[in-house]
């Protein structure tokens, strides 16, 4: 898969150098040890390791970076180290499909979560893995990095799935101007192509040309191993060398890029004009590469400009009212690449006005510097970030890869010493010397309505002439299925982080099987009525908050859809002591994130700090959720940004597909129907202060509160901050009865047309009267998980992998923790195979209801959701969310060591008799949302 561009937090050890105190092993050369990491190299073939002991928790993650990405491609091989990395699934004599030992299975069948992703300056290979298990990996990136059968039968069907990754894409707005202005700022240098390629390469490139490719970079001296966690060194340095020790180095030398960027000689600008909701602008300027001294003060740049309520974007765009959402998007680069201030625009705001105030920022900082404050702020962001960044292995070695691809891995370690040496005069003089117009590309995209002319005033002047086509591609690492129970939300005042392209399987969900007792670790206690749950880890510094309370979308009235809504994203902008930007200062001050989310049952609270701060974010957490000021000016700003949001959503397949199936599956009284998007907005033009008021005093209060911290922490402080901050808080509402929804009779299929996409989303569902805490809700989730729930299930093994006809297409169970829930399948496909994707799916789907599943299938699969049970826990976040989530079904906290028992004990009798009993395809809606084929409609 391809990854999303990402903002580069790097994680800094301590950045001193420490003495050279590591051993020297046989066959290994010891090269530098800095900030915990010890760098060998191997002798046998130049192969460098990076390794970084941790033992808290008992998993690891081995990942290796190739240095090659896209800037190594030329025209006719655009795209070929991503349909490559997609190709190294495809196996070695010894690692196949054809002998049920391919790379998936091998090792999800052990509870690890694997993925590849390609960028720009590198590809990467990992597993997060229990740690007992890490020989496997090792074994199977060793050969493959020479073994690997490239053969055209499975480059067809793998060709197709990337072009649909490539379809998806092409469906979103802001994927469709940036490889535009990427394309028009780089003429020379490969940065101008997208990462995923040109559809035609895509298409069309031969395999020997694939094979040339792998034949030239895929060796042990342009690679570098990290293994972060819980090994022993030695022990790992004796499996990488009896693994990879026997391959030789490069033949010949590796290609190095000699193309530079020349100077830019004026400002370029580039319109999109594609169907769609809103506008967008975005503005980049060419700046040094990653291993450039002005790379710091840019960083903080970065963070200045957006990050938070108090960031200059946001001030001026978000709460001016002329942008919905604005994100800055800027990461070193092995070369120099670019910062580009992105802002969707609020409706009836035109392109030109957004982008004059994007320049005045910037045109105020030449002029009058940045505050000491600001540059403070920002530094103890990217501090605090370095600490949040070593919870877990797989986020320090995801952070030091991108440190490799910039070119040195000590920037890693380095980078935040280097970050507290920046002044105010270092941010105003790389404003000056980099944001200027003549080093400039700006973009507009304009949306226009079905048929063609541009929505309102909101084209460019008719003298830009646009350039021409190219794409630098990124995407959300999957394209997140935004399922019928999710109403899409974003983060008005912070950063909007983008990473590179991932491929088969997506980001990391950490996982794994606990230890016995592992619950002794967890101090419960009922304070002023408040369900408060804790639980010190071994992880340095760093807390997670995750909480909820009923007051969800569920409990607005039937005639203002968006009332709970609107009060729940109304906590955080104001008390009746301090106002949005006073709060947002003492958080954003520290580095501390504290967050809102208004989902179908609950108010979500979210928050992430460092141990010293607990007691100012737990009165904050308190004075927002007891004193909410619900000042009228800030909710008419809140409208504006919730409906701009909403029209955004309009522009998704995903969304519009699995909205219409929530409709056609529940009645309207069901948690589980979600109304059109255009009642929403509809019903956010009604909502008052006095309906806010109201709400609110029904609503909030203690009664429903769960609130889960885990990290270093010490309960009996968080106990006495929590006694002392919502001491005399009352309130909050019980959750009604909810009556099951039966299955409606099926209709024909469901047509949400959408002019101008070439992907497009397809739903099939039933409603299942099951929810989570059901005896028979385990073995119906297994025999789905068999079926549709990672890369090595049916579907994805078949519909994807076999005949190539989707990027994914998965199965699950949503919407269950309250009430009756729903099953479905989503998939993607491209027009011109939508025939033929919902056939294969349908026949599968059948297969499996008729048939059943397998007992080795169901070994396997209970062999990876309990492994990867104890990888999921191995952070802070993946534990305190799956503590709230189990407390929120009404479990004890003692069922965190007893699920993996419970998934243990479920039968194969009992999975394949649930399915039949509670599932029929004959009763299953389908719902297909996109440029559907004349013929279809």
């Amino acid at each position: 898969m391809i990854i999303n561009r990402i903002h580069l937090v790097l994680i800094c050890a301590g950045a001193a150098l420490l003495p050279l105190f590591a051993e020297d092993y046989s066959g290994y050369k010891q090269v530098r040890v800095l900030g915990g990491l010890i760098e060998y190299r191997l002798d046998s073939n130049g192969l460098t390791v990076l390794l970084l002991e941790e033992h808290s928790s008992p998993e690891a993650t081995f990942m290796i970076t190739y240095l090659v990405g896209s800037r190594n491609e030329v025209t006719g091989t655009t795209g070929s180290t991503h349909l490559l990395e997609h190709l190294m699934f495809k196996g070695t004599d010894k690692f196949n499909k054809e002998s049920g030992t391919d790379v998936f299975r091998q090792l999800q069948n052990v509870g690890a979560i694997i993925n590849a992703t390609t960028w720009l300056d590198r590809t990467n290979y990992y597993a997060n893995l229990p740690s007992d298990k890490l020989e496997l990996p090792i074994e199977i990136e060793a050969d493959r990095m020479r073994g690997l059968r490239l053969r055209e039968e499975d480059r067809r069907p793998e060709m197709t799935v990337v072009r649909n990754e490539f379809e998806r894409g092409e469906n979103n707005p802001y994927y469709s101007l940036d490889k535009e202005i990427f394309a028009s700022a780089f003429i020379a240098h490969p940065y101008h192509h997208s990462t995923i390629g040109w559809r035609s390469d895509i298409e069309n490139v031969p395999i020997e040309k694939l094979r040339e490719f792998y034949g030239t970079y895929y060796w042990p001296d342009n690679a570098t191993i990290s293994i972060i966690g819980d090994f022993e060194t030695k022990t790992a340095l004796d499996l990488v060398k009896k693994h990879f020790g026997h391959i030789t180095p490069a033949p010949n030398p590796i290609p190095q890029i000699y193309t530079t960027e020349p100077q830019q000689r004026g400002p370029r600008r580039v319109v999109v004009k594609r169907t769609g909701q809103l506008g967008m602008v975005g503005i980049a300027h060419k700046v040094p590469e990653g291993s450039h001294n002005d790379t710091f003060p840019l960083m903080v740049l970065d963070y200045i400009m957006d990050n938070g309520k108090n960031s200059r974007l946001y001030r001026t765009l978000v709460d001016q009212g002329l942008a919905v959402n604005i994100f800055n998007d800027y990461a070193p680069f092995r070369d120099p690449g670019l910062f580009i201030p992105y802002a969707y625009l609020a409706p009836g705001i035109t392109h030109m006005q957004v982008e004059e105030a994007i320049l005045d920022v910037y045109e105020n900082i030449k002029r009058a510097g940045v505050t000491p404050a600001e540059v403070d702020r920002a530094i103890n962001q990217l501090a605090a970030q370095t600490a949040y960044a070593r919870d877990g292995s797989y986020s320090i070695a995801s952070e030091l890869n991108e440190a490799i691809a910039m070119g040195d891995w000590t920037f890693y370690v380095r980078s935040l010493e280097e970050i507290k040496k920046v002044t105010p005069e270092d941010v105003q003089r790389v404003v000056k010397t980099y944001m200027i117009e003549d080093a400039s590309t700006t973009g507009h995209y304009i949306p226009l309505p079905a048929g063609g002319a541009s929505i309102g005033n909101n084209s460019a002047p008719s003298s830009w002439i646009k350039t021409k086509n190219a794409l630098f591609f990124r995407h959300e690492e999957n394209l997140t299925h935004n399922g019928p129970g999710s109403f899409v939300r974003d983060d008005f005042g912070g950063k909007e982080f983008q990473r590179a392209v991932s491929s088969p399987e997506g980001s990391p969900n950490k996982s794994s099987r606990p230890a016995v007792g592992f619950a002794d670790s967890i101090v419960r206690k009922t304070i002023h009525g408040i369900d408060v749950i804790s639980m010190k880890t071994s992880v340095k510094d760093v807390v997670t908050l995750h909480g909820s309370l009923f007051a969800g979308d569920f409990f607005s009235p039937s005639d203002s859809l968006a009332l709970a809504d609107l009060t729940g994203y109304m906590i955080d902008k104001g008390t009746t002591r301090q106002d949005k930007f006073e709060l947002a200062e003492k958080l954003e001050s520290v580095g501390a994130y504290l967050s809102f989310s208004v989902g179908v049952h609950n108010l979500g609270i979210s928050g992430k700090f460092l141990k010293k701060d607990l007691p100012t974010v737990i009165d904050l957490l308190a004075e927002q959720l007891r004193q909410p000021a619900f000042d009228p000016e800030e909710l008419e700003k809140l409208k504006k940004q919730r409906i701009g949001q909403l029209k955004r959503s309009l522009d998704n397949t995903d969304t519009l597909s699995s909205r219409s199936l929530s409709r056609l599956a529940f009645p309207p009284e069901h948690p589980n129907y979600l109304p059109p998007l255009e009642d929403l907005i509809n019903d956010i033009e009604k909502v008052t202060v006095d309906d806010l008021k109201a709400f609110y005093a029904r609503h909030y209060g203690p009664n429903s509160m769960i609130l889960v911290a885990v990290g270093d922490l010490t309960p009996k402080t968080l106990h006495r901050a929590m006694k002392d901050a919502f001491a005399g808080w009352t309130g909050g509402v019980d959750l009604p009865k909810v009556p099951e929804a039966s299955a409606p009779a099926p209709g024909p299929e469901t047509i949400v047309y959408m002019e101008d996409k070439p992907s497009v989303s397809v739903n099939i569902g039933m409603p299942i009267s099951l929810k989570k805490t059901d005896p028979d809700y385990l073995p119906v989730m297994l025999g789905t998980y068999i079926f549709g729930g990672n890369f090595s299930a049916r579907l994805m093994r078949i519909v994807r992998d076999k005949e190539g006809l989707t990027y994914h297409v998965r199965s699950r169970m949503q919407g269950d923790i309250y009430s009756d829930g729903l099953w479905f399948i989503y998939a993607s496909f491209a027009p011109q195979l939508l025939d033929n994707g919902l056939l294969s799916v349908r026949r599968e789907l059948n297969k499996w209801y008729s048939d059943g599943v397998t007992a080795d299938e169901l070994r396997a699969k209970k062999d990876t959701l309990i492994g990867s049970y104890k990888v999921r826990l191995a952070t802070t976040g993946g534990l305190a969310g799956r503590i709230l989530s189990f407390v929120q079904r009404g479990y004890p906290v003692t069922y965190l060591d007893k699920y993996p028992l419970e998934v243990e004990a479920v039968t194969l009798e009992s999975v394949n008799a649930n399915l039949k009993k509670y599932l029929d395809p004959d009763k299953m809606i389908t719902v297909m949302a996109g440029s559907i084929p004349q013929d279809k409609r």
